[in-house]
């Protein structure tokens, strides 16, 4: 397998969300979102007992939040107990070295991964790769993106860029024979190379979607068995897991895993969960012999008592992604980063301590669609509002936090004049009827295809359509409703 590539640092988010809108292929690929994904958002916002059991996961989270530290070490303390080696890894050149410090040790030469955003966060598979470690993506969707040398597009749905036409030519590279764009075909030639791979890798790895402190549980949630195979098969298998994944208790994945799966995909429960108490006790017929976690800060600590440490809560479910109209035209790759859609415009900056993704936050219409959506209640419209501000301003409490680099230029005096004097025009109800009149009838004298080359108007229109104002305003159009009787 080949190391996969990065987005590269040159082009800015503009040029990349310019080269993905005029990509045919992916916009075809990426109607597949609306299809596929999300299916029960709108149950969690309506239906009353989804509804409590959303305030209850927000809750739970929080709870974690609170103590987070006091809740790690349970964690740790439970893990050891059952004969977990826990390993602490501050960021991610720690938790690469961990691992192949594991490898190394064990004389590992293949191992199989089951889909895992923190390994990506931390570029595992070249650093095993440069070790001479085969590495093998068993997850489909990441073994679509590994032969394609490329980063996941979505946190859920790694390959969801990716047409059917498109794996096709990918799969026919690896068959050395040309397979039909069938879906059926595809997945039967993926599981057969896949298979053979598992009986003979010596290590497994894997994430964690919640860590439960109380029994020491790893839980993983998955669609395939490749999750169950990574974790049962090989003789060593390492867990690599963020800080926030802790849960206090086992009896609380009651309550966040069907709003995670109902989130992410619309089921009431993914076809597989499996969790994984300490490695292979004696009678036992599977299982690895020895059972690695490594926990991984990368900042998120820092984080904790700022307003920022919302984001902490968040179970990785995708919900926000689904429903961005940004990331819909998108996809992820624009975003340059590890995680994309409005969640990743968050962390992103965050976790890097501001060398990567500070136009990210940029990457939003504020719709607030993301805030409804998510199913642990963070507020992501507000936080990116509030990141885009501690960005440009030194000595807020992220930037002491995380040592931010210095912040990008300010924006031009003119620009902050207008927006001043905008303001203070419409603070006014006679200000705001004469401007908007104004604006209105001035629309109609300039043709559409330069409307939004107009002062005050080409920055808005440089990344959105700008339609014309109505002709009559609000008040106007009611006032002739009641005159007609409406």
């Amino acid at each position: 397998m080949h190391p996969r590539s990065i987005a590269p640092a040159g082009p800015g988010l503009e040029e990349r969300a310019q080269r993905a809108i005029a990509d045919p292929d992916l916009q075809a690929a990426l109607g597949n979102i609306t299809a596929t994904l999300g299916r029960g958002l709108r149950q969690i916002r309506t239906e009353p007992a989804l509804v409590e059991a959303r305030h209850r996961a927000a809750a739970i989270r929080r709870e974690v939040l609170g103590d987070l530290d006091g809740w790690l070490d349970r964690a740790q303390d439970r893990l050891e107990s059952l004969g977990v080696t826990v390993h602490r890894a501050a960021g991610p050149e720690e938790a690469r070295r961990a691992v192949l410090d594991i490898a190394r040790a064990e004389g590992v030469r293949r191992a199989v991964k089951s889909k895992s955003m923190a390994t990506e966060e931390v570029h595992l598979n070249a650093a095993l790769e440069a070790e001479g470690i085969e590495v093998v993506e068993t997850d489909l969707g990441e073994y679509i993106i590994q032969l394609a040398r490329e980063m996941p597009s979505h946190i859920i749905a790694p390959a969801i860029h990716k047409t059917v036409p498109q794996v096709a030519r990918l799969f026919s590279h690896v068959a050395g024979a040309q397979l039909p764009a069938d879906r059926t075909t595809l997945c039967a030639f993926a599981r057969a190379r896949l298979r053979e791979v598992f009986l003979v890798a010596d290590m497994g790895i894997t994430g964690a979607n919640f860590v439960a402190a109380d029994t020491g549980t790893i839980v993983l949630v998955t669609n395939e068995g490749n999750g169950r195979m990574c974790t049962s098969l090989p003789r060593v298998h390492v867990a690599v897991v963020p800080v926030e994944k802790v849960v206090p208790r086992l009896v609380d994945l009651g309550v966040v895993l069907p709003l995670l799966t109902r989130s992410a995909t619309g089921q009431p429960l993914s076809t597989y969960v499996s969790m994984v108490t300490g490695p292979r006790r004696p009678g036992e017929v599977d299982g690895p012999e020895r059972l690695h976690v490594v926990l991984l800060d990368h900042n998120r600590r820092a984080l904790v008592g700022t307003p920022y440490e919302e984001m902490l809560a968040c179970v990785r479910c995708g919900a926000c992604l689904n429903v961005c109209p940004v990331y819909r035209r998108i996809g992820g790759h624009a975003y340059g980063a590890v995680y994309s859609g409005p969640m990743g415009a968050i962390l992103t900056p965050l976790l890097s301590a501001g060398d990567e993704g500070r136009d990210l936050p940029y990457a939003s219409s504020l719709c607030g669609a993301c805030s409804e959506a998510c199913p642990v209640e963070i507020p992501l419209a507000d936080l990116l509002v509030r990141l885009r501000a501690d960005l440009r301003r030194p000595g807020s409490p992220v930037a002491e936090a995380s040592s931010w680099p210095a912040p990008p230029p300010a924006p031009p005096a003119g620009r902050a004049t207008a927006f001043r004097l905008w303001a203070r025009l419409w603070a006014s109800p006679a200000g705001y009827r004469v401007s908007t009149a104004a604006a209105r009838r001035l629309a109609r004298l300039v043709p559409g295809p330069l409307y939004g080359h107009l002062p005050g108007v080409s920055g808005w229109a440089g990344g959105r359509d700008v339609p014309l104002p109505a002709p009559r305003s609000f008040r106007q159009r009611l006032a002739a409703r009641a005159e007609e009787g409406w």
